[in-house]
């Protein structure tokens, strides 16, 4: 496994539409391992292809115990439903040091690719919807950004990070 270089905003891979995964072979799983392995290395939670060059619907997400010990692989995800909505903040590993309230679904159902090919559904809601939503929106060639409401420096958010380890 390899930790990749992430591709850095302003580059226009991050807003292109990438394709459709065909092929689901050895090369797709060593994909997967080296985007898990350079996520984990970023202190990320999520990461798409475009993120690390890669024009194609692979995404994957990783937000420790509230899915249980295992990681999200994402080929060619689809929402299929949303419900609700809900504010929080958000950052991305192609914009570091850049933080914003983004409005998402509260719930989402996505059905998605393993790296099979074997088609699954997963129910989410609270973080792990909103770290689904971001992932898709790469996919899409969609930052972000498009969807802050109001940014938040890094102090700004230590604070409100603290203020909320003390409630």
């Amino acid at each position: 496994m390899a930790i990749l270089p992430i591709v850095c905003h302003p580059n226009e891979m991050l807003e292109k539409s990438c394709e459709r995964v065909t092929l689901f072979d050895e090369a797709l799983g060593s994909l997967l391992n080296d985007m898990y392995e350079t996520m984990i290395a970023a202190d990320g939670v999520g990461l798409a292809a475009p993120q690390i060059g890669v024009g194609q619907q692979i995404a994957i997400v990783d937000i420790g115990e509230e899915y249980g010990d295992e990681y999200i692989e994402l080929i060619n995800p689809v929402i299929v439903q949303a419900s609700g909505s809900e504010t929080d903040i958000e950052g991305c590993l192609s914009m570091p040091g850049l933080y914003g309230k983004v409005p998402r679904h509260r719930i989402v159902v996505v059905k998605a690719m393993d790296r099979h090919g074997q088609v699954f559904s997963i129910k989410a809601e609270g973080f792990l919807a909103r770290a689904l939503q971001h992932e898709i929106d790469h996919l899409q060639g969609i930052l972000f950004t498009t969807k802050v409401t109001e940014y938040v420096t890094e102090s700004e958010l230590a604070t409100l990070e603290g203020s909320e380890l003390n409630d």
